[in-house]
């Protein structure tokens, strides 16, 4: 039975959640106290973490990178802020994924499903052979990205996405194909959610020195080209 930590200040909401979880064969556990957050999280010790943002002491996005600190364990966060900026803060502080209030109990249960797969399941890595496009390699064993000397760790959602657009270096990807390789399921994935990744990956390279290494074109998809053309 998988252990999912609920870290939501709203009680109602709350209970609606752990009871409807618990349904389907979940272990729910709630803090218990929201100034000791994080200790509750290293005592819980739980597979997945379900974290609103707007919360007493501590905000989500604080936590989230606490935690992140601490373990590679999934986090999706959960808040009414919708505007891609939340989003992106969210995935750049280490978050698997992001729902927006209010949703569907379907929904959030399939999110969860979806990544206890990825992560535990089915979908988990299996080995660690490790992918290169010349001096720019994929590390499975450690989710990291290495280029030269420079080394920088990437989110799981992140880390999948490189990987397919590196075995598949100078041909574009759909955005279709790209969302099914991470999120599992087209269906309930939002559209800016791949475009949210995405900035960050651009991001990432350029920072790695590595600028306009990914080729985006409407209707199409995305590319790795390398060697880098303008």
């Amino acid at each position: 039975m998988y252990k999912i930590m609920l870290i939501e200040d709203d009680p109602q909401l709350c209970g609606l959640i752990k009871e409807n979880l618990e349904r389907y064969g979940y272990n729910v556990a709630l803090p218990s106290n929201f100034m000791n957050i994080e200790e509750e999280f290293l005592t819980i010790d739980p597979d997945l973490v379900l974290l609103d943002i707007n919360l007493p002491y501590y905000d989500g996005y604080y936590l989230c990178r606490s935690f992140r600190q601490k373990s590679t364990i999934p986090i999706l966060m959960i808040s009414a802020r919708s505007q891609e900026m939340d989003q992106i803060m969210a995935i750049e502080l280490g978050a698997d994924d992001f729902i927006t209030k209010p949703f569907t109990f379907d929904m959030l249960q399939s999110k969860v499903k979806a990544t206890i797969r990825r992560v535990y399941g089915e979908y988990a890595f299996k080995d660690e052979k490790n992918s290169c496009v010349g001096p720019l390699c994929l590390k499975e064993k450690t989710l990291s990205l290495e280029y030269m000397d420079t080394k920088v760790e990437l989110s799981k959602n992140v880390f999948k996405l490189m990987k397919k657009l590196m075995e598949n270096a100078n041909s574009f990807i759909s955005r279709e194909e790209l969302i099914e390789e991470v999120w599992d399921s087209v269906t309930f994935v939002d559209d800016n959610t791949l475009t949210v990744n995405m900035t960050r990956i651009k991001q990432t390279l350029s920072e790695m020195g590595l600028k306009d290494l990914i080729k985006s074109k409407r209707g199409v998809g995305y590319m790795l080209q390398y060697p880098a053309v303008d």
